[in-house]
């Protein structure tokens, strides 16, 4: 229990026989509930928990791979069974600091927020060491998510480390959400959807021995997809379907012109090729709707990051 609040760690574990053991030992005694997934490890993983013999643990096996998200979402659901208030997610290789949980565990149970993550970069020096490739990728990637999210105020997507209040998880389609890598992504954009109140935590990253078994080619392309229909997704049941709001209006009209202009650049490049001149008139029809689409875009844009659900919707726990 913590500060009135019954927690549940949810692990998702593959090939985790090593480290497992640690993850239980050092969690924290506030923790009511551990809920390990072992995600059809080939090693000795589920021995490994069973090993260390703690009363608060619950032990699921998969019979069939489904992936990190699967595992979480598994996790996710046995927690919720077991009447816990708050879940965080703990990976089994031990690389989430125990230390910092309660950090993370205060802006939900405290400051009332639905949702809350790490974040490894809140300071220059969070980069340190860091490949410049893997600088590059983090920060596209993050304003990618921010854009198919609408959690703007949020960095550090891949971030596992996250608390979630039990009555928003609930509210969530558990069953639509990626089971692969791009989970958080997609996770999020559920989230926002519902207009659940996000905030980032900082917190420092632990980095062990192991070696990412993560294939970018097959990362990326789910990612790319998982990230754009979300954002459509979104869009759709959040502008659209519930309110039709400003946002929705700007959206389509500014690529409806910037659509209409780019046809008619198209057509004015090639009247240009067969030796035709083009008119003031003319280039004025092609750069007026362009010029238009993209300040539509713009304010479109503007919008959707005040709209950002940042302001704490939940009542704090009885012990806060």
């Amino acid at each position: 229990m913590y500060k009135g609040a019954s927690i549940a760690a949810v692990v998702p574990a593959y090939k985790e026989e090593k480290m497992i053991a640690q993850v239980i030992e050092t969690m924290p005694s506030f923790v009511d509930h551990i809920v390990i997934v072992d995600d059809y490890s080939p090693d000795d993983t589920s021995a490994a928990v069973r090993a260390v013999g703690d009363p608060r643990v619950t032990l699921i096996r998969h019979e069939v791979n489904q992936g990190v998200g699967g595992a979480i979402i598994t996790g996710h659901r046995a927690a919720l069974d077991l009447g816990s208030d708050v879940n965080v997610i703990m990976a089994g290789d031990a690389q989430m600091d125990p230390d910092y949980l309660p950090a993370l565990l205060d802006r939900v149970v405290e400051d009332g927020y639905g949702f809350a993550k790490a974040n490894r970069f809140y300071s220059p020096e969070s980069f340190t060491g860091m490949p410049g490739y893997r600088v590059f990728g983090n920060i596209a990637l993050s304003f990618i998510t921010k854009l198919s999210s609408g959690y703007w105020n949020l960095f550090d997507p891949q971030n596992g480390y996250t608390a979630i209040r039990s009555d928003a998880l609930r509210r969530v389609p558990l069953d639509r959400v990626a089971k692969r890598y791009s989970f958080e992504n997609d996770l999020l954009i559920h989230l926002n959807i519902l207009q659940i109140s996000a905030v980032d935590v900082p917190i420092p990253a632990v980095y062990g021995d192991e070696v990412s078994s993560i294939r970018l080619s097959k990362v990326v392309p789910e990612l790319v997809h998982r990230l754009t229909v979300g954002f459509w997704h979104r869009i759709w049941y959040r502008y659209v379907l519930w309110s039709f709001s400003p946002i929705a209006l700007l959206l389509f009209l500014g690529l409806a012109f910037l659509g209409f202009g780019a046809i008619v650049t198209i057509w004015l490049f090639f009247q240009i090729l067969g030796s035709a001149i083009a008119t003031a008139a003319t280039v004025m029809l092609a750069a007026l709707p362009l010029m238009l689409g993209t300040q539509l875009l713009i304010s479109a844009l503007q919008l959707d990051i005040q709209a950002t659900p940042s302001t704490p919707e939940f009542t704090p726990f009885d012990g806060s």
